[in-house]
């Protein structure tokens, strides 16, 4: 079996990207046609710190549910709100799938929003059986190609077909990441020619975030994403480029969710890539 191609590696989310590579490997993995209604792609995280003090990864996260087969376990990560900490120790992998904002709720009999912001075990949302079975086969296989083969089995198992709703969601979630100047839900209620209220409650079920949420991510992920390319960033210009009433009311939302001023973001980036060099 050939391994899967692995995509281009975006670090979009993950803070201080200089660190990809010097702590540790990050791969993208297509997913199969018949799953790309609700799967977005499959990653994989590896790391070799043995003789090296152990490493955390920040990570702001997307409207996005993810499954992971990591060192300690398997898991069901809703979406999170604030930054998530990772902590990367000896030698190990991670073999994650995203899905598509909104197509996760096809898979449980739940709202999405029930995850929002907590990590479950596997057994949990599919049963202990059934998640024992799969963690252990994923784990007795060698390649990431075999395990992902294993991942698509189970969750082709358990789907049967596309859902309209979590395509009409996704869609607009698509949306609100390629255009910019939806900065309020009153204006992506128009373009979807969807009440607010309907958008809350689709999102709620779907997503296990508002819109709003959505939107104020996109313009933070932008940020770090500009500042991590460019330390040295005019962070008023950025924050009107962004649409933000003034560079205060951007310094305060970045903060309160990455944990640091943009100036002192700006600062960590500029330390961690001349590290990396």
């Amino acid at each position: 079996m050939a391994p899967p191609r692995a995509q281009p590696e975006s670090t979009r989310g993950i803070l201080a990207p200089a660190s990809v590579d010097s702590a540790f490997r990050l791969g993208r993995h297509p997913v199969a046609l018949d799953l790309a209604h609700a799967l977005e792609r499959h990653w994989t995280v590896a790391w070799d710190l043995r003789g090296r003090a152990p490493f955390t990864q920040e990570v702001l996260n997307h409207p996005n549910v993810n499954l992971s087969f990591e060192p300690h376990g398997a898991f069901v990560w809703g979406v999170g709100t604030t930054r998530t900490r990772h902590r990367l120790a000896g030698r190990g992998w991670v073999l994650g799938t995203r899905f598509r904002a909104g197509g996760f709720r096809r898979f449980v009999d739940f709202p999405v929003a029930r995850l929002t912001d907590r990590t479950i075990p596997l057994a949990e949302a599919f049963g202990a059986a059934a998640a024992d079975r799969l963690e252990r086969a994923v784990r007795a296989r060698e390649t990431t190609a075999e395990r992902i083969e294993l991942v698509e089995a189970f969750l082709r198992e358990r789907s049967d077909g596309p859902d309209a709703r979590a395509a009409e969601v996704a869609a607009i979630v698509r949306l609100l990441l390629d255009d910019p100047s939806i900065t309020r839900v009153d204006q992506l209620a128009r373009r979807c020619h969807r009440s607010p209220r309907t958008l809350q409650r689709l999102f709620a079920e779907y997503v296990g975030v508002s819109p709003k949420w959505v939107v104020q991510r996109q313009r933070l992920h932008t940020a770090a994403e500009r500042i991590a390319d460019r330390p040295g960033i005019d962070l008023g210009r950025l924050a009107v480029d962004l649409g933000y009433f003034d560079q205060a009311h951007f310094g305060n939302e970045f903060k309160a969710v990455v944990g640091r001023t943009p100036a002192d973001y700006a600062a960590a980036c500029a330390a961690v890539a001349a590290l990396a060099a």
